[in-house]
């Protein structure tokens, strides 16, 4: 055998271990391929489940949605009438702030006043004068039905 024959056997040796390889991966290559036609072939199925699926969850949120507006318009009034009592409290409690604001304002005029001329003292005495008085004149009136009940 010359050279050439033996060069040209190993080229046809190299080309069957080539072709046997390929011809593997090719092999591979078709069972992936029939995974894939299997997988493409259940698609529609499936797709068509979810869709149902998505359909039902977008008509139960339709549903939830126009119940949580009819019971939103039920609690409507309530809740116009919370901020009116809310408008009326505030109004209130400001008309409160000013009197009290006038009568604090008039208690310090007062004080002044009083700080000025010196009148705390008389003025004092004068109330006791007259709690006293009223005191005394309540005794009399409670000692005279006394001693008339036992006559």
């Amino acid at each position: 055998m010359t050279l050439v024959g033996i060069g040209v056997l190993l080229i046809g040796i190299a080309f069957i271990v080539l072709a046997i390889f390929i011809g593997h991966v090719l092999n591979n290559l078709a069972g992936v391929l029939k995974g894939m036609d299997n997988t493409v072939q259940q698609l529609p199925k499936q797709l068509d489940d979810i869709f149902k699926e998505t359909g039902n969850i977008i008509n139960e949120s339709n549903n939830t949605l126009v119940d949580v507006n009819d019971k939103l318009k039920q609690l409507s009034p309530l809740f116009y009438v919370m901020g009116d009592v809310g408008n009326v409290t505030r109004k209130f409690s400001s008309s409160l702030v000013d009197v009290t604001d006038s009568i604090k304002t008039k208690t310090e005029e007062g004080n002044e006043i009083t700080e000025k001329k010196k009148l705390g003292g008389i003025y004092g005495t004068f109330a006791l004068g007259y709690y006293w008085l009223k005191k005394r004149k309540q005794a009399k009136q409670d000692e005279g039905a006394f001693s008339n009940e036992y006559k």
